[in-house]
């Protein structure tokens, strides 16, 4: 399923939560979702979510996995000729938002294995080895390390060229819409 939802209570909760185990503990799981959504539907949520009492805060854990998430402006353009702006993709591989006690959302990243908080440095030996041993699993280690850096600085440059590309997308559209303000049949 794509989105599965669990209320859980007792004393079994109270480990993410001391409140949970007497007002319970949310928790949904959104996984391999692909959605296109139109700003506003989300917009028109806010009256929905006012109330004049200040409900209780519940505590819930909120795991989203593999998800695609595409948001649309459906509202009417600035400029009759415009092309309207681009609509926004949100991609999001693993991530945990946790609501806590005091009422505060906390975007968090997964504790697993492939976690990078829980990679150790190359230059910190894990377990005492033999001299045959670490001699040859150094330059591997080294290797590893030096890959893993590459990788950071690859994905670093990638994100800056997307906000470039970005940027330049977004400039262009500007320009061809101050374009058409003067010349409406003005083509590319």
């Amino acid at each position: 399923p794509e989105l599965s939802l669990r209320l859980e209570g007792g004393p079994g909760t109270a480990a993410p939560s001391p409140r949970a185990e007497h007002h319970d503990l949310l928790r949904v799981l959104l996984r391999g979702c692909d959605t296109e959504l139109c700003m506003s539907s989300l917009t028109s949520l806010g009256p929905f979510l006012e109330d004049e009492i200040i409900p209780e805060v519940i505590p819930m854990e909120i795991e989203v996995v593999d998800a695609k998430i595409t948001l649309k402006d459906d509202s009417p353009p600035v400029y009759p000729t415009s092309p309207g702006p681009l609509p926004i993709a949100l991609a999001v591989d693993h991530i945990i938002v946790r609501r806590r006690d005091d009422g505060v959302f906390y975007l968090t990243a997964p504790q697993g294995k492939d976690s990078p908080k829980e990679e150790k440095p190359v230059s910190v030996p894990e377990e005492p080895k033999a001299p045959a041993e670490s001699a040859l699993a150094a330059p591997a280690a080294g290797a590893r390390g030096l890959q893993l850096k590459q990788v950071s600085e690859l994905q670093r440059e990638l994100q800056t060229m997307k906000l470039a590309l970005a940027e330049a997308n977004m400039d262009k559209a500007h320009l061809l819409q101050e374009i058409r303000k003067y010349n409406p049949l003005f083509q590319l």
